[in-house]
C-alpha cells in the first residue's frame, strides 16, 4: 500500500508525495470533471489510504494511478469522450465500489472477463434506457 504524507494542487494538475518521498502528478486535463472543476470545488476532496475523492464532481483517483503508465483502456477512452458519464453512479449499479472502478478505468487494475462484460452490460442498458424516452 502506498502511504502519502501530503497532496496538493496547482492549477494544472493534483500532486501527491509518498512517505519514502516519491512524488507523483495526475494532469486535470486527462479528467473532464477535474478539469472543468472550479479552484474552490478541486480543494474539497477527501482522501483514504486508497485514493482521493472529490465529491462536488464525483471524481476518484487511485494513488498506485500516480505511478502507473498511462495507457489509455478502452474503458478510460470511453469516459473521457463521454465526461456526462457518471463513473460513481455506474459503480453503484454494479454494485462495486467506487474506488475500485476507478482503477479499472484508469487501467490500474483490469477487470475479469466476467466483470468486463458485466461492465458493458451495464453500459448498453443505460443507452437503451436513454434510447427508449420519447423525443
Amino acid at each position: 500500500m502506498i502511504e502519502i504524507e501530503k497532496i496538493w494542487m496547482t492549477d494544472e494538475a493534483v500532486w501527491i508525495r509518498t512517505k519514502d518521498g516519491r512524488e507523483a502528478c495526475e494532469l486535470f486535463e486527462d479528467y473532464p470533471r477535474l478539469k472543468v472543476a472550479s479552484a474552490k470545488q478541486r480543494a474539497n476532496f477527501r482522501a483514504d489510504e486508497y485514493g482521493i475523492n472529490w465529491p462536488d464532481i464525483d471524481e476518484d483517483l487511485s494513488f498506485e494511478g500516480f505511478f502507473q503508465p498511462k495507457n489509455q483502456t478502452e474503458l478510460y477512452r470511453l469516459f473521457l469522450a463521454h465526461p456526462e458519464l457518471n463513473a460513481s453512479a455506474i459503480a453503484r449499479r454494479l454494485g462495486i465500489s467506487q474506488s475500485l472502478f476507478a482503477q479499472y478505468i484508469s487501467g490500474t487494475k483490469k477487470p475479469s472477463k466476467e466483470r468486463r462484460d458485466k461492465i458493458y452490460a451495464v453500459l448498453h442498458e443505460i443507452g437503451q434506457e436513454l434510447i427508449s424516452i420519447p423525443a
